[in-house]
């Protein structure tokens, strides 16, 4: 009981880092991120905008609407104030990230009305939708974001803005949604899955209650079962477990004891903790723990 109590306050210090607050580099009008495994925002939102490049086994892509799934890699492109999930959530095996994120005036107010800038201009305005990159547009501006963090800040500056004109003329571009962020039925969408994962976020060390959400959600259980698994692919039981499973891999990382972490995600018994864990991550905690620390 006292290694549950112990390992709930350690949960309750996590939450309040979950909270991404993007701050530019010193000396820099943005910021340049590799998000690793320990790092895990869930489902989040921020008035920046966002490249990100992820390389892994494969993982969700939940963008505002849009959910898929990418295998091997994916590149984005993210507008203000649009709901998503970090790309390395779900992931088992390694997994290798590039974050950009600058606000929509990082180069001056008056930056997007040179003539010479109308295709990143467009570009930055499409960005409200969701932007997904393939083909060889994503294996060149890959290898240039890899490579941005060992230049100086001049060079930094000339080759994102050599990426966005890729990405502004390229052909090799999927659009995630339908909708703008901002559109009244995007909101109202997004508004209504955000309320489910901070349920989840809040309630996951317990016994989250799937009829009670329910309720809180005006719907009834089967409706709400239906919705749930429509939006993300996965019943309510996966997906709560797959959440637990996340925050068990931040809390090993910690060096918390196997049994610690075990009860402080909401498992009762040691044995269903290790074989859930393994079945979601192909490996036990004690492999887990052992491999990365």
């Amino acid at each position: 009981m006292k290694d549950r109590e112990n390992c709930l306050k350690e949960i309750n210090k996590m939450r309040k880092l979950q909270l991404e607050e993007v701050q530019p580099d010193m000396g820099s009008s943005f910021k340049i991120l590799n998000p690793s495994l320990s790092t895990t925002f869930l489902w989040h939102l921020h008035p920046e905008y966002e490249i990100v490049y992820v390389e892994s086994a494969g993982g969700p892509r939940h963008v505002g609407d849009h959910i898929s799934r990418y295998e091997g890699s994916d590149l984005v492109f993210i507008g203000p104030n649009i709901p998503h999930l970090n790309f390395d959530y779900g992931v088992h095996t390694a997994c290798k990230q590039v974050v950009i994120q600058m606000k929509e005036n990082f180069l001056g107010e008056v930056f997007f009305n040179n003539p010479e800038i109308a295709a990143i201009k467009q570009l930055f305005k499409n960005a409200c939708y969701g932007l997904s990159f393939y083909g060889d547009t994503k294996a060149k501006v890959a290898e240039s974001l890899k490579k941005l963090q060992s230049l100086n800040r001049f060079d930094q500056l000339l080759s994102l803005l050599q990426i966005f004109q890729q990405l502004a003329t390229s052909t090799e571009v999927q659009v995630l949604n339908s909708n703008p962020a901002g559109n009244k039925a995007f909101e109202k969408q997004q508004k209504r899955m955000s309320f489910i994962y901070r349920y989840v976020e809040e309630n996951y060390h317990l016994k989250p209650d799937v009829n009670q959400l329910a309720e809180m959600a005006n719907m009834t259980t089967p409706a709400f079962c239906r919705y749930f698994k429509k939006q993300t692919k996965q019943t309510f039981t996966d997906f709560l477990n797959q959440y637990r499973i996340s925050q068990a891999k931040n809390l090993l990382l910690q060096d918390k004891t196997i049994t610690e972490t075990c009860y402080a995600i909401g498992f009762e018994q040691l044995s269903y903790f290790n074989k859930t864990f393994k079945k979601l991550t192909g490996e036990n905690p004690s492999g887990f723990k052992k491999r990365h620390l």
